[in-house]
């Protein structure tokens, strides 16, 4: 996984640096003139910028732009949403999405998580994503209704203008106590127009990939125990019946 996002992150920067070769294109185009510059860190700046003229041999090849210069210049706001049956009970799945102090175990590319204020109900935590050279970090309320939803909104309005995630859990097919229906939603806009840039590279590794892993976490937690569960009702069944047959001799 770690592979595969680093892979992700060059392919983004090399088309960020082509990017900002076509940025330069056009200052030269427009010499001695005030124009509006995105620079590598993201801030746009006006300047006055005096350039010579490009060389009669220079060309510039046509290529996929990370940042899109003819599109505006503003963030976008993301959404995703979700809905699975899974084969744990709706207080099981609600408990693991609940517990964030354990999301950096096995949530893609979240490095830290600890909640600072409120253990039960209503809490605030801190959450550090991504991976180097990319750290960002950030502060969320949670809200939790037990067996029921869980709803986090970020606060700190550093790195987000919005971000909300909600997953709602509701009990599964009749008769089947052991399941429950899962229903995740993300929604987020970043501040910053390179980050911006940046989640729509990563968005389908990330956000895609957080249903599965809560599943799959609660495999790790809760299959061990299913199987003690079943060997010891099996075991009670074995001797019950051992004894009736005793009972008949």
């Amino acid at each position: 996984m770690a592979k595969k996002a680093t892979s992700l992150l060059v392919r983004g920067l090399r088309a960020l640096e082509m990017s900002e070769r076509q940025s330069c294109d056009v200052m030269r185009r427009n010499s001695n003139s005030t124009i509006r510059h995105l620079s590598s860190c993201g801030i746009l700046a006006t300047r006055r910028v005096s350039l010579p003229p490009p060389s009669a041999s220079s060309q510039m090849v046509p290529t996929r732009s990370f940042i899109n210069l003819s599109a505006p210049l503003i963030t976008r706001r993301m959404e995703y949403s979700e809905s699975r049956s899974i084969g744990y009970s709706p207080e099981q799945m609600c408990n693991i999405v609940a517990n964030v102090d354990q999301y950096q175990q096995f949530v893609p590319w979240c490095k830290k998580s600890k909640v600072t204020r409120g253990r039960n109900g209503d809490m605030r935590a801190q959450l550090e994503i991504g991976f180097p050279p990319i750290i960002e970090r950030y502060t969320s309320e949670v809200t939790v209704i037990p067996n029921h939803q869980v709803r986090a909104v970020c606060t700190d309005g550093m790195l987000f203008n919005h971000l909300e995630t909600l997953w709602r859990f509701t009990p599964g097919a009749a008769g089947q106590t052991e399941s429950c229906n899962v229903e995740f939603f993300v929604s987020f806009e970043f501040k910053s127009l390179l980050h911006s840039q940046l989640a729509t590279v990563f968005f389908e590794e990330v956000v895609k990939q957080m249903v599965n892993a809560f599943e799959t976490r609660a495999t790790k937690l809760y299959s061990s125990m299913r199987s003690s569960t079943e060997d010891f009702t099996q075991k009670s069944n074995l001797r019950t019946l051992l004894k009736r047959t005793q009972g008949h001799t």
